[in-house]
């Protein structure tokens, strides 16, 4: 009933109630707010725990929603502030994690190169302080605007540049040295 609604539609209704409304706008976002838990976090669990957390913060606090600014926008942001959290959290408290993914593919050659590819990345990434690192993920993980990652970060514009400009020389020195441990 509600696939076809407009997302201000959606969330009036919402707003009144309706549950299957809000359900479909959870749909809409699920994967969006996942992916970006999961570039901040680099752990499933935990980004499948923030997302859903995510989703139930903004519902309980959908009257202080506007209406006139992107949802997408307002659930980011609220996603990305309780992977801070979880981030500290960790911090305070370190525990040893073990890291699963499951792949498949045709040709296993090229699977193992994708796969070590990423792996460079993803710990390239860990590397990174979280300023340079939040912009990067918003940026190529969740293909945000600048504006909309200023927005969620609450910082300006021009930062969100400079940050991205930055961290992807980061990113690239810290690849390469995996590369040749020279």
């Amino acid at each position: 009933m509600y696939r076809m609604q407009d997302e201000v539609t959606l969330l009036r209704a919402s707003l009144q109630g309706e549950t299957a409304a809000w359900g479909e706008i959870v749909t809409r976002y699920k994967d969006a707010v996942f992916g970006l838990c999961l570039g901040f976090l680099r752990n499933r669990a935990d980004a499948e725990d923030i997302t859903h957390d995510a989703f139930i913060r903004a519902y309980v606090n959908l009257r202080r929603y506007r209406l006139d600014k992107r949802f997408s926008t307002w659930v980011f942001t609220i996603a990305a502030n309780l992977c801070r959290n979880r981030l500290r959290y960790r911090r305070a408290h370190p525990v040893f994690e073990l890291e699963t993914d499951s792949g498949g593919g045709t040709d296993p050659a090229r699977e193992v190169a994708r796969e070590e590819r990423h792996v460079r990345i993803r710990e390239a990434l860990e590397r990174l302080p979280y300023a340079y690192r939040a912009p990067l993920v918003l940026r190529f993980y969740n293909d945000l605007s600048y504006r909309e990652i200023g927005d969620i970060l609450n910082i300006p514009e021009g930062t969100v540049k400079t940050r991205i400009h930055r961290g992807k020389a980061m990113l690239k020195e810290y690849v390469g040295e995996e590369r040749d441990p020279s």
